[in-house]
């Protein structure tokens, strides 16, 4: 028998929020571009240094980047951390022009 207790989750009345795509998927996206196609993801922030491919310069903890990956890695779109570079965000913006 069901409780007669109202779900705590959304009070009762309230708007329905729509879902938030990016959250739910942790912000993961596909591009395509003319160097391939690419699983990309924002992030927010880290705990390690990592060096940007384009422009070899460190990506030092607590900044906002792009960790991306080719979606035609072996592995398919959740490839192994090997294969994930971690990119300036501008570095990433830019990087077709720059070849």
């Amino acid at each position: 028998m069901p409780s007669k207790r109202r779900s705590s989750k959304r009070p009762y009345g309230a708007e329905h929020r729509p879902l938030d795509v990016d959250r739910a998927t942790g912000g993961r996206r596909s591009e395509s571009a003319s160097d391939g196609e690419w699983v990309v993801q924002h992030v927010r922030s880290s705990e390690k240094t990592y060096v940007c491919p384009t422009c070899r310069q460190d990506v030092p903890p607590g900044t906002a980047h792009v960790v991306a990956w080719r979606s035609d890695a072996i592995g398919g779109p959740d490839a192994g951390l090997e294969q994930r570079r971690h990119w300036h965000s501008n570095c990433w913006r830019r990087r077709t022009n720059l070849r």
